[in-house]
């Protein structure tokens, strides 16, 4: 598998050389194919400019319309990382910059192998977010590229990394709420969760809180959440991983929400020699109706059977 950078799917080696950094200066930064919202007055940074203190820019990894992510020079830790930030065009929106640090001080005070590690939170004079660099690939990357079915044990151990991180984020009061493949990286045989930009306690959220086509209902229609939309996130990605496709269309005008009005087909239409105990984990985190979907410890519970002997030097398989 190729070092690949979590938000873009690129390869980068860990430790650049002086010629490395040199190159990318004199080369204008391109962001990914997935960046939108360029804008002429609000120019990406060049390779070689100081983000701030400490930290020089390589490349521009990807581009929102509110955030941007780049691949940065630590002169600290003598190593890559990678910096979020709010553009500039859009630093005035306190509720961006709130998101911003209150995803970093989640990432610094939480330590486990499944979420991706925060170095540092930078307030002043703008929020930036310091995190460790990956050598893997993003989840979506992989189900674009692989040209064959996923096997069903990686499925299971890569839903039981998730179960384990979403369990310890609830023992900490703290929902996600935004599990889908592009926040997921597999490095090193370790699933890894990237973002933590909606998480927080559970509440009443607006209407389509979350990412298009990963909804569950209940974001969707807005309202008060739950651990349950966790659950619906386990089960989006896990059928996505499974099948290939996504349950729900995404490209349905912006305020509709075909999982208002449909369940999503079962795993086995889609993939009909998927295990049966798996297809229906599955299944049953996306049921309509939040108390009707499982816990994340039953979640486990069954995907622990689709991996027996899961203990040992075997385990690492993902994806």
């Amino acid at each position: 598998m190729s070092d690949q950078h979590p938000a873009t799917g690129r390869s980068y080696c860990c430790q650049p050389s002086a010629a490395d950094i040199a190159t990318a200066a004199d080369q204008p930064s391109q962001p990914s194919s997935r960046s939108k919202g360029g804008n002429s007055n609000d120019p990406a940074l060049a390779a070689g400019v100081e983000l701030t203190r400490g930290y020089s820019v390589i490349r521009l990894l990807d581009r929102s319309r509110n955030l941007e992510v780049y691949e940065v020079w630590s002169q600290e830790r003598e190593c890559r990382c990678v910096a979020k930030t709010v553009r500039r065009s859009r630093q005035h929106h306190r509720r961006l910059v709130a998101r911003v640090l209150n995803e970093g001080r989640y990432l610094e005070s939480f330590t486990h192998p499944h979420l991706v590690r925060a170095y540092e939170t930078i307030e002043l004079p703008t929020a930036i977010l310091i995190l460790e660099a990956l050598p893997g690939q993003t989840l979506d990357h992989l189900i674009d590229t692989i040209r064959r079915p996923i096997p069903a044990r990686s499925i299971g151990i890569l839903g039981l990394h998730l179960c384990s991180a979403i369990q310890y984020l609830h023992r900490h009061n703290v929902l996600h709420l935004d599990l889908k493949p592009s926040n997921i990286i597999c490095s090193q045989g370790l699933a890894k969760i990237l973002d933590l930009s909606l998480a927080g306690p559970p509440r009443s959220v607006d209407p389509g809180c979350g990412t298009k086509g990963y909804l569950p209902p209940e974001h969707a229609r807005g309202g008060m959440t739950t651990t349950a939309a966790d659950v619906w996130g386990i089960g989006i990605v896990l059928y996505e991983t499974a099948t290939g496709q996504r349950p729900f269309a995404h490209e349905e005008p912006r305020h509709q929400h075909p999982q208002l009005t449909t369940r999503a087909p079962c795993v086995r239409t889609r993939r009909p020699r998927l295990p049966r105990c798996l297809s229906t984990i599955i299944d049953s985190c996306l049921e309509p109706d939040p108390p009707n979907r499982p816990t994340v410890a039953q979640v486990t519970s069954t995907l622990s059977e689709v991996v027996p002997n899961s203990i040992g030097p075997q385990r690492p398989a993902v994806v």
